[in-house]
């Protein structure tokens, strides 16, 4: 499998002009973004959680192949705070199926306040389907202080530490805890913002290339979306890897920005 490049979602009205074409209505927007990217990152289900059957629209609106990895509802992460998730959980997963074969990892994203908690976590993972993949980000350095405790849960339940940058540089320990990888771009440091230089996403694709092998997946969002920042980000990033060698999921070849001031 390729190493899979996309943004964190597709519906903001600045990318038109630079994704979408001017006249193009928004209900098509989902189909056009993936006639160029072959994965996007749902982070609207975090926000409100769709019905089955928008998640079903979505698989319909998506060619075969497309992926779509979902962001865990903030009811269960930081309201909840992964107590009691079997419910939760369960409604997560019964609408996302919808998306069928389109299903990629979901995403928990835990509150930049949530400290260590093994024993929630361990709970939460627990009650997955085990044909999904869950990558986890953390936000609270108390996480790091468990490394032991941390990393043998994540093997154990296969799940991935979501490798994440914010200011083109690494705010979170660059571990492989499964065969599969996940990884956040939030925002560069390079003019004009928030996009990422060069360099820095060279660096990132020689990061991951030398931790994951061609044959494993791994899941590269760019959440930097103003502007289209994310989507010019994305497609560098996606031709740094192929002159890694890697095997790169389809981007645009040519974009052009919109300005940000």
């Amino acid at each position: 499998m390729p190493m899979l490049v996309g943004t964190s979602g597709w519906q903001y009205k600045d990318w038109r002009d630079v994704l979408y074409p001017p006249r193009l209505p928004q209900r098509l927007w989902l189909e056009e973004y993936a006639r160029r990217f072959a994965t996007v990152e749902n982070n609207n289900a975090f926000y409100r959680l769709p019905t089955r059957e928008i998640f079903a629209s979505w698989r319909e609106q998506t060619p075969e192949g497309f992926v779509m990895a979902v962001k865990a509802s903030r009811y269960l992460t930081h309201m909840k705070r992964l107590r009691a998730p079997e419910e939760p959980v369960l409604r997560l997963m019964d609408r996302a199926e919808g998306l069928g074969s389109r299903l990629g990892p979901v995403l928990l994203q835990l509150p930049p306040h949530f400290r260590e908690d093994i024993e929630a976590l361990d709970a939460c993972l627990r009650c997955f389907p085990g044909t999904v993949r869950v990558a986890v980000e953390f936000r609270h350095t108390s996480w790091w202080e468990a490394e032991r405790e941390l990393r043998a849960l994540l093997e154990r339940h296969g799940s991935a530490l979501c490798w994440a940058d914010r200011g083109s540089r690494p705010v979170t320990p660059l571990w492989r805890t499964a065969s599969w990888g996940y990884m956040r771009f939030h925002g560069g440091i390079s003019q004009p913002p928030p996009r990422y230089g060069r360099q820095a996403l060279k660096s990132w694709a020689r990061r991951i290339a030398d931790v994951w092998p061609d044959e494993n997946d791994v899941f590269v969002y760019f959440n930097n979306d103003l502007g289209g920042a994310a989507l010019l980000d994305a497609a560098k990033f996606a031709r740094a890897g192929s002159a890694l060698g890697r095997t790169v999921s389809r981007t645009p070849p040519a974009l052009v920005a919109r300005s940000t001031s």
